[in-house]
């Protein structure tokens, strides 16, 4: 068991997969917005840099994608932009969110291609080698089972294709380590709460960052879970993390 699967929103009674989706279905009315104002606005850019990620290394483009833990379905919509697949499915356990995000999809008039619905990372219900690419934004911290989804994912990914996430992280170096460290101790609860008007989700979102596992040591799990060329990055601020890897 990793450190950020021990993590839950409220306590360690129940399951880290039910607490999670408790949580986001109670913050889904104010998660944009509070995820825009807690990056300073820098996770657009970090879904974009995913995107053109994928764009640029792709051997063709995906015709067939999937998003995993889709939320309100942001990095979906940006995909259906910059990539133009035929057809994208964006999964989650919290159906607040996913409400949301049908509504956002409604009104870009997209939803012939974006299809949202509810599964489980660890058991989901697609056919292996489904997808030509499958990415993941601000979901890796989540799973109560990281080696279960990891593989899942790929499972229903096809052979040559490529699998893009990006997740927050804590930064390790001098000095955005020790700014960010008052940061999301002490600004991120009390914005967060004041906001969402949950005094949990947003003392669960520091310590995620600071329990999930890095760079190299990440890599280790993505291999594990048997991806090669496992390739990361980190984004601007240190405050999240690229991977990039695909199923050979």
């Amino acid at each position: 068991m990793y450190a950020q699967e021990e993590v839950k929103p409220y306590g360690q009674e129940g399951s880290k997969r039910k607490q999670v989706e408790r949580m986001f279905d109670e913050i889904a009315h104010s998660y944009d917005p509070l995820n825009h104002t807690l990056s300073l606005g820098v996770d657009r850019l970090w879904r974009r840099d995913a995107i053109n990620y994928l764009h640029q290394h792709a051997t063709q483009p995906p015709r067939q994608l999937l998003d995993v833990a889709t939320g309100t379905g942001d990095f979906a919509l940006l995909a259906a932009e910059k990539l133009q697949p035929e057809h994208i499915t964006g999964i989650d356990i919290s159906e607040e969110m996913m409400r949301i995000g049908r509504e956002k999809i409604q009104k870009k008039g997209l939803a012939d291609r974006i299809k949202l619905q509810y599964e489980d990372c660890s058991c989901m219900s697609f056919a292996d080698n489904q997808f030509d690419a499958v990415i993941s934004s601000f979901g890796l911290r989540n799973f109560q089972n990281l080696d279960q989804c990891l593989q899942e994912m790929f499972r229903v990914l096809k052979p040559g294709g490529l699998l893009v996430a990006i997740d927050l992280c804590s930064p390790t170096s001098f000095p955005m380590k020790q700014l960010f460290w008052c940061y999301k101790h002490v600004a991120m609860p009390v914005i967060g709460r004041f906001i969402s008007h949950d005094r949990h989700a947003y003392t669960y979102l520091p310590a995620t960052m600071d329990a999930i596992p890095q760079g190299d040591a990440m890599v280790a799990i993505f291999e594990k879970a048997g991806f090669q060329n496992v390739r990361f990055q980190r984004q601007i601020f240190g405050m999240s993390m690229l991977y990039a890897t695909e199923k050979i």
